[in-house]
């Protein structure tokens, strides 16, 4: 069954730009993963330093397989260099899609 992962973390405003190339690594390589179908950032206009996270993966097997990656580790690490707090993330599982 395929998952999506959707939700937000914060970073402090004014530590966005220097934390940006870590966001990118971690986009390219969780992008060239076996299992990911997407794996997106946006930043929230509306609120500055709330990083929107979007995922989708093929199943359950290729989300924990990315959880073991020494990139997700190296990602994590990062995380109280840069403030990164506040993470609201949630797994839905999807039994079919359609175009709207």
């Amino acid at each position: 069954m395929t998952l999506i992962i959707a939700g937000s973390v914060r970073v402090p405003p004014e530590n966005l730009e220097r934390f940006r190339p870590h966001m990118k690594a971690m986009l390219e390589a969780s992008r060239a993963e076996d299992g990911c179908l997407e794996y997106t950032y946006a930043e929230d206009v509306a609120e500055p330093g709330r990083i929107r996270v979007f995922e989708v993966w093929r199943d359950e097997a290729a989300l924990e397989a990315h959880f073991q990656t020494s990139h997700m580790a190296e990602w994590r690490a990062h995380w109280p260099n840069f403030g990164v707090s506040d993470r609201r993330l949630f797994a839905y599982e999807i039994a079919s899609q359609r175009p709207l």
